[in-house]
Formats: structure tokens, sequence, C-alpha cells
């Protein structure tokens, strides 16, 4: 029984090397229910869930990152099942107008994989792999020399899948962001001012290392104008101008209605 199902293994694997991601999928399916308990139980969730992702079947890779880290936490397959499953959920993070579940997931992921897999000195390891590298090229068949560069090569491969998480985290926050600041801006549309303020809030509080910072204390500014609520106004101004000193002369006429209304 091992016999066959290393032989479908290495079929389902062949095709996944050649590109036929549809075609991997349906074989690797079928050995998921010959696999438990075998020695290749890991290499087939794994594979079927690159097999799913690289055909664009987001959800479905998704599931099998997540049951590999669940099931198998010990997997030599672990870290870089934890890495896809953060890039299956941000390949699922919809339009910013949509529900955002997907995109808190991928950073809730991306966070725990840089949590779980540090990684200190990368400019060492950046400099490692130039190193030997050239030495390679002085003396190729020195056998030292090759697997310093393998293990060097190894771990910059690392090294960049945490760059490439860092940035994701910051491109989804701003995502995040913006989908609080329509949300915000539809209440006000609605004229209800009050809602709008939270979500504003929310913004500020949570999302101000984010480009919609600005946009999100100028309308809360709106929201409070338009409630009279003019020591609030005057206060968020005065925080808004703290932190974008050049939009003095830009609000000045906000900042004479507010002090206008509060000597009444």
């Amino acid at each position: 029984m091992h016999a066959a199902l290393n032989e479908s293994y290495s079929r389902a694997a062949k095709m996944y090397e050649n590109k036929e991601y549809q075609a991997a999928s349906v074989a690797l399916e079928t050995l998921l229910f010959t696999s438990p308990a075998t020695a290749l139980e890991d290499d087939i969730v794994y594979l079927l869930g690159q097999s799913y992702y690289h055909s664009e079947q987001y959800l479905l890779a998704s599931e099998m990152f997540s049951r590999l880290q669940q099931q198998m936490p010990l997997s030599p397959y672990a870290r870089a099942s934890q890495f896809m499953l953060a890039k299956s959920y941000e390949q699922l993070s919809p339009p910013t107008g949509l529900d955002q579940q997907p995109t808190h997931k991928a950073i809730e992921n991306f966070s725990l994989y840089m949590q779980m897999y540090p990684m200190k000195d990368s400019s060492k390891i950046a400099n490692d792999v130039e190193t030997y590298r050239e030495l390679l090229k002085i003396n190729p068949d020195n056998d030292s020399y090759k697997q310093r560069y393998a293990t060097a090569s190894s771990q910059f491969a690392r090294v960049d899948s945490l760059r490439y998480s860092r940035k994701a985290i910051s491109q989804l926050r701003e995502k995040l962001a913006q989908h609080v600041l329509i949300v915000a801006r539809e209440y006000v549309q609605f004229g209800k001012f009050k809602a709008a303020g939270i979500f504003y809030d929310e913004l500020i509080e949570r999302y101000g290392d984010t480009s919609c910072l600005q946009q999100a204390m100028e309308g809360k500014i709106e929201a409070l104008v338009a409630r009279k609520k003019w020591f609030d106004a005057r206060l968020t101004l005065d925080q808004y101008l703290k932190r974008f000193p050049d939009k003095e002369k830009q609000m000045q006429t906000v900042r004479n209605k507010i002090e206008q209304n509060s000597k009444i």
C-alpha cells in the first residue's frame, strides 16, 4: 500500500512541477483519504495547498495550510505553511467596500508568522550569500563553500518572507483604514454624524500610521461641527494642526466658524 501511495504522490508531484496545478489537485485530493497516519501525510496536504494556491483556489488553499498547522505542527512544512496560509488570506482580501474579515485574517497570520519564525542579522545573511557566491566563482568545486552558500541562501529566503510579511501587513492595514473611512463617509451622507464620528475615531486610534489619518481627522472635525460640538471640534482641530501644521491656512475658515460659535 505504501509503495502505491509513494508512486501516486510522485506522479502528483510531477504534475505540480510541470505547473499542471489543476491535475495535481485532483490527484492529491484522492490521496488525502489514503495518507492519514503515513509518512507522506504532511507532504500531500502541503502540496495540495500549494496546488490550490497556484490554481487560484485560495479558500481551499487556506483550508489545507490551516489543517497542516493544526494537525501537524511539528511538520517540516510548518513554517512554510504558516506563510502560505497568510498569503492565501491576502489573496482572499476583497475590495475596500466589502467585509474585510479575510484581510484581518491575513494580518493575523502574517503577524503570527513573524512571531513564530523571527530571524536576526539579516544583513549578515545577505553578506554571506554574496561572499560564498563570489568564492564559488573562484573555486567552484569547494564543497564547504557549496554547503555554506546553500545554507545562507536558504536563510536569505526566510528573510525575504519576513520582508514580504511586513510589507503585506502595512498594505493590508491601509486597506482596512480605507474601509473604515468609506463607512464613516457613508454615515455622513445619511446625516448620521455621531455614527460617522465613531468610525473616524476608530480609524484615528487603530490606523493612525496609515495615509488615511489626515482624512479621518478632517472628517471628524466636520462631523463635530455638524453636531455643533464646538469644544470637541476645536480640540480636534488643534490636534490636527499639530500633526499637519502646513494645513493651518486651509483650515482657517473652519477655525473661524468654531471660534465664533464657541463664544455664543
